[in-house]
């Protein structure tokens, strides 16, 4: 008899009705839905798995399946992954199940995969077998000299920018001569498209190509020579596709081709996590994939094996109100009579540093109470958000770690900043003018930082003081001797403005005039709105010191405690990281209007952005295995300005017997604790939305009520704050009036939080 787990090379393939059981324990531990997607293996099929629901399981039960009944062997599939980390961990499950054959398998990213490929068939296209492939700093610096070869000007088309327009190029599987002129944009004065061009011939004739190329270019071998598609057609029997919401349209067009014949295609995903599109992601490719595959069967895995009923019933309302999803309810997999759970704490506070104050408060709490902190975590929209939380957990002592991304003032930007800071106020400090004498650009390059080195050493002097000497002889080019001697005067000019100006707004005046928010300004990368946004938020919080001396001292503490903390605290992190992730509680601050949802994205993609910003809510509700704690502040300082917040419309689409709300009293023109929000005496309910009564907010969209010129207050009248005091209207902007306070000075506030004196 033979070897049922026999998967060598020399096994004969089992008849139908002889094929070897799988052991009882790979499926006794499955729910029926789970099992039919592991059983379902001829044909198209998409599992629809939600948040918690043991997709990843799914998946290794589904491998060592198809192996143990011998319907393919081990290098006839493939298994594609996002990430190396999951790579391992799923081939490392699927070898303990099914033994060293599991080795065989096909299984890795895209990349890794298209690789394995390019080194066969690399020829083809005009690349060598040994192809390098170049990281972000070689991709970067190549494009330059191309750039300046074509006599663009850098200064106005950074590379940055057009590096990013070319990857979403590629991302979309379009190679320069497929780049319509429309797609082209006018980045480049309209050149665009000829430098791609001449980008990729460079990176030819290098024998190199960077990390887009390696899906392009193997789409376009298998477009342009048929057998060679067709072997790997023939190849491979069975395809496996995890998170499948977020592949692009360059990694759909290849999926589609290599299971054009065959159409054993298995994609896992939940077009309810899709919240990559800023990277290329498409949730267009889950949405459409009963049209791709008119044959395909759909399950829904909805049985949650993480979160409270509480906590899944209230992310299960709020993503019910998309529109363009598959759709599914999530339940627990616990069955009737389980505790529900901690309901979902709403808390409204006047502004962001009170937030941060509750947040750490009751993390405190917890923490006495034998929580342990690494089960907690911070989950926030956008980065800037971070820096009044890590302020707070710093001067409590709570331990933190930053997951996805540095430390706020360990940011590239924000090193940049305190560097231009040093050197004004500490001018003999090398290591902060080395920084940033070339950045932004200005035409100091190498050599001339070399002759200031050279000079600084032999003559005892810091660098500061080098440049200043070497400014006044002919040793420099005329071009770097004047820049270098501007740069210098207006560091003397900033620093002669020290004792007169605060910090915060000597800082604002600093980056702008050096170029450096110009520079980022310019660039057209993703990471660029984020780290304007962090450069801003760095100036509002200068606005609690009152000398920079003071703050410098600050920092460096700051940073030496940075360097001394372990992985034993709570976890700080955006919602974009925080995807795969759980913990047993969660905070989720920062749910206002133009915060989250996120302004700019709803300016630049529409219904279809506000969407994707509702999916993100969703994943951070679904991070939590027992309480979730939402926030939002009344006031929020935003680019060193006091502004008034109303609450995001995604507080209005939790489900009230989910949520217990409480606020600081008078929020909202409140006499008491609460909020034009689920209150009772404030809330109407209408279909599935809520109204809220105060003429701030109106319905469940949240649109702001404008009053008109018959307004009910007037310029010259005497109001009440209650935050701000008592102050005289100057200015009447439809809702919005600009308000003299007697000790808050002049501020912008909602009408709707102000009352006649």
């Amino acid at each position: 008899m033979s070897d049922p787990f026999d998967l060598s090379e020399n096994a004969t393939p089992e008849p139908v009705l002889n094929r070897p059981p799988v052991p009882p324990a790979w499926l006794d531990g499955l729910n029926p839905e789970q099992r039919e997607a592991v059983q379902t293996i001829d044909g198209p099929v998409l599992v629809l798995s939600g948040a918690g629901t043991g997709k990843t399981r799914v998946l290794i039960t589904r491998l060592a399946y198809i192996l143990a009944q011998r319907r393919a062997k081990p290098w006839q599939i493939l298994s594609v992954t996002f990430t190396n980390r999951a790579a391992r961990e799923m081939r490392e499950r699927v070898t303990g199940l099914v033994g060293p054959a599991a080795e065989a398998i096909w299984l890795g990213t895209f990349h890794a995969l298209c690789v394995k490929i390019l080194r066969r068939h690399g020829e083809l296209i005009g690349l060598k077998s040994n192809f390098t492939i170049l990281d972000s700093d070689d991709q970067l610096r190549l494009l330059k000299q191309i750039m300046e070869v074509d006599g663009v000007d850098s200064k106005k088309w950074p590379a940055q920018g057009l590096m990013g327009v070319i990857q979403r190029w590629k991302d979309r599987g379009l190679t320069p001569d497929r780049v319509g002129q429309d797609g082209a944009g006018d980045y480049a004065a309209g050149r665009a498209v000829p430098l791609y061009r001449a980008y990729q011939e460079r990176l030819n004739t290098l024998n190199a190509c960077d990390f887009g190329d390696l899906i392009l270019h193997c789409l376009t071998i298998f477009q342009k020579h048929a057998d060679v598609l067709a072997e790997y057609q023939d190849k491979f029997h069975y395809v496996m596709v995890d998170e499948y919401q977020d592949t692009n349209v360059a990694q759909y067009l290849w999926l589609r081709l290599l299971t054009q014949t065959r159409q054993n295609l298995c994609c896992v995903g939940d077009d309810d996590q899709s919240i990559y599109s800023w990277r290329g992601a498409e949730v267009g490719n889950i949405l459409r994939f009963e049209k791709d595959f008119p044959a395909a069967k759909v399950v829904r895995l909805e049985r949650n094996y993480r979160s409270t009923p509480t906590i899944l019933a209230a992310a299960s309302h709020l993503i019910n109100h998309n529109e363009d999803r598959l759709g599914k309810t999530l339940r627990t997999a616990h069955g009737e009579g389980v505790d529900p759970g901690s309901p979902i704490k709403l808390r409204g506070v006047w502004d962001g540093q009170e937030e941060a104050r509750w947040v750490v408060d009751e993390i405190e709490t917890l923490q006495r109470n034998k929580h342990k902190l690494t089960e907690i975590s911070i989950l926030v929209r956008a980065g800037f958000q971070m820096l009044e939380f890590e302020e707070r957990l710093i001067t409590t002592g709570v331990p933190y770690r930053v997951v996805g991304g540095p430390r706020f003032y360990e940011r590239m930007e924000i090193r940049d900043a305190i560097a231009y800071l040093r050197i004004v106020f500490q001018p003999d400090d090398d290591l902060a003018f080395e920084r940033i004498i070339n950045k932004p650009k200005r035409g100091i390059g190498q050599t001339t930082v070399q002759k200031i080195h050279i000079l600084a050493r032999a003559q005892s002097v810091p660098l500061m003081e080098a440049a200043m000497r070497m400014i006044e002889t002919d040793e420099l080019r005329a071009q770097a001797r004047s820049t270098l001697r501007a740069l210098i005067t207006d560091f003397g000019r900033w620093r002669s403005l020290g004792d007169a100006m605060a910090p915060a707004e000597l800082t604002a005046m600093m980056l702008e005039e050096s170029g450096y928010i110009d520079m980022w300004q310019k660039d057209k990368s993703p990471e660029a709105p984020g780290r304007l946004d962090n450069l801003r938020e760095f100036v509002t919080g200068l606005d609690e010191w009152d000398t920079v001396a003071g703050f410098l001292e600050h920092v460096s503490l700051v940073m030496d405690n940075d360097a001394q903390s372990n992985d034993e605290g709570i976890t700080l992190m955006t919602l974009h990281a925080a995807k795969g992730l759980e913990f047993d509680t969660v905070f989720l601050p920062g749910w206002e209007e133009d915060i989250f949802p996120n302004r700019r994205s709803l300016d630049e993609g529409g219904q279809k952005s506000l969407e994707e910003e509702r999916r993100l809510a969703y994943v951070g509700l679904t991070r939590a295995r027992q309480r979730v704690f939402v926030s939002f502040a009344a006031n929020r300082r935003v680019y060193n300005q006091w502004q008034s917040s109303i609450p995001s419309r995604f507080i209005s689409e939790l489900p009230k017997d989910a949520v217990e709300e409480e606020s600081d009293a008078g929020l909202y023109g409140q006499s008491t604790g609460g909020w034009p929000g689920f209150s009772e005496g404030n809330v109407s309910r209408s279909g599935a939305g809520i109204r809220r009564a105060p003429r701030l907010i109106e319905g469940e969209s949240y649109t702001v009520t404008p009053r008109n010129a018959g307004s009910a207050f007037k310029v010259g009248e005497r109001i009440f704050h209650q935050k701000f005091g008592y102050g005289t209207i100057e200015e009447i902007d439809g809702p919005k009036l600009e308000i003299a306070f007697e000790k808050a000075g002049r501020k912008k506030v909602l009408d709707s939080f102000v009352q006649p004196e």
